[in-house]
């Protein structure tokens, strides 16, 4: 038979065995499926690198693209860099390879990524020459070249492919959307944590606050624009087109950045309410039927909503600057104003308290929604989230995602808020509990270098709530009380 004589030829017989079975599936008829369980199991998928697909001559069940397929796709990958084509003819050939993924299903474009992540790596005989002549040159003249020339060495060639991609037209929308298609796949696939954070670094470059531009959104924007901001409301959603208009009132300001190479997509923004006094709920400022303050006499600007805009952006922080350059757009506009501080909420508050409160508290809790902050519950739980909020994580970093945010940029834990959002999400959140974030311009350096130190920056009256929560609940925690 033809098999035995394949295999009296030297064809090894488990490799024949696969590829027969393959052959046999491909042509099967419906008759012969129904038999298919009595055929030997495949094999389940053994997750084998690029590296191993591209030396075989069959893929395995659950690879997407042949090994053929595969070593196609790398070289077309390489084309783009090939040192012997200008830059315009590497753009094209990458604008090629952008129009493939588009219409590639998710399978393919997981090989693409694994393409990039695996095969375009540092040399490591020329990281490895390059670092025993940095370790030699340690202590004489040549120290400086020579850490120069290490550092290229460990460089990849990815980089070079993305940068290439990157001065394509719409290259930075294909590379953050690609990096934001891939964001799910990380955890169940280390091997893309390579191409992930050489985006992210890639990204911090291309997306430097010297390249953004603070633009103001108003009712005037373009519709298109209007509408990515109700998508991208990430901290209120907006419900309807007259919620979104009173965000943009005559009494409100909306700032965003944007990069040129996307000029129509704020990256981030930040909705503004001015105001006098300290806003103590959410609830009016939604308010669609309130009238508009007198701005000129505003003594207060609360940043009451930022959102990032941009999955593939993950990492790229814009916040710290974008505050800032607020702030020196609003004091420009409104001199009277002295006062910026956040009405923030508390997301990770309950969550928290599930872990590490009383189960008879958490109970109690459950009604609260109704309570007055006097009532005995409200002041037990405003202690807690005081607790919450005054201390830090093993990891040395605030608790809470916000929290970490806003006194990394410099502010301070101001003042909690009994029931500031009584919404479904707030009460799922933090009970409807919200904070005050107080920026005091000349103390953000101070209160970042206290934050350092292991020392979060809370007001007098946050430290009262802290010394007002169980004893068991005050343990390992460090507060700065820092005066008005």
């Amino acid at each position: 038979m033809v098999q035995d004589r394949e295999v009296e030829a030297g064809v090894n017989p488990s490799e024949w065995l696969q590829r027969s079975v393959a052959l046999f599936r491909a042509r099967a008829s419906t008759a012969e499926r129904a038999v298919a369980p009595l055929l030997l199991p495949v094999p389940e998928p053994a997750g084998r690198s690029t590296s191993e697909r591209m030396k075989a001559s069959l893929r395995r069940p659950g690879e997407v693209l042949s090994p053929r397929e595969l070593r196609q796709l790398l070289s077309d990958l390489q084309g783009v860099t090939d040192h012997r084509v200008s830059e315009v003819e590497g753009g094209r050939r990458a604008g090629r390879l952008m129009q493939w993924y588009q219409s590639a299903d998710d399978g393919q474009r997981q090989d693409f990524w694994l393409l990039l992540s695996e095969q375009f790596v540092a040399d490591p005989k020329k990281v490895k020459v390059a670092q025993d002549r940095f370790a030699a040159a340690v202590g004489t003249p040549e120290q400086a070249a020579a850490e120069v020339i290490f550092r290229r060495a460990t460089v990849s060639p990815r980089r070079r492919v993305l940068q290439r991609f990157s001065a394509h037209p719409e290259g930075i929308r294909f590379l953050v959307d690609l990096r934001a298609q891939m964001q799910p796949r990380l955890k169940t696939d280390k091997r893309l944590l390579a191409l992930d954070v050489e985006m992210e670094y890639m990204f911090s470059t291309w997306f430097d606050i010297g390249f953004l531009e603070l633009r103001r959104i108003s009712w005037n924007s373009p519709a298109s624009l209007i509408e990515k901001l109700i998508r991208y409301e990430a901290v209120h959603d907006v419900r309807s087109w007259e919620d979104m208009k009173n965000r943009l009132a005559p009494d409100r300001r909306c700032y965003g950045f944007f990069h040129p190479r996307l000029p129509q997509e704020p990256l981030i923004f930040v909705e503004v309410a001015l105001v006098n006094g300290m806003s103590d709920s959410i609830t009016p400022l939604l308010d669609e039927l309130a009238e508009d303050i007198d701005v000129g006499r505003a003594s207060h600007a609360i940043f009451y909503s930022i959102s990032n805009t941009q999955v593939g952006l993950r990492g790229v922080s814009f916040g710290d600057s974008l505050i800032k350059r607020v702030v020196e757009a609003l004091k420009q506009e409104f001199p009277k104003l002295k006062t910026f501080a956040t009405l923030s909420p508390i997301p990770g508050l309950r969550s928290w308290l599930s872990r590490h409160a009383p189960a008879d508290a958490l109970q109690e809790w459950e009604s609260v929604g109704s309570l007055p902050a006097s009532s005995a519950s409200a002041r037990s739980l405003l202690g807690w989230a005081a607790r919450y909020l005054g201390g830090l994580a093993e990891s040395g970093q605030p608790h809470d995602p916000v929290a970490r945010f806003h006194l990394g940029n410099g502010a301070r834990v101001e003042r909690l808020n009994w029931a500031g959002d009584p919404s479904p999400k707030g009460f799922r959140q933090s009970y409807g509990i919200m904070v005050n974030y107080l920026y005091d311009l000349r103390k953000l350096d101070r209160h970042r270098a206290d934050l350092a130190k292991g020392q979060v920056p809370v007001s007098p009256a946050v430290a009262t709530l802290v010394k007002s929560a169980p004893a068991a609940s005050r343990h390992s925690l460090t507060t700065t009380t820092t005066k008005t």
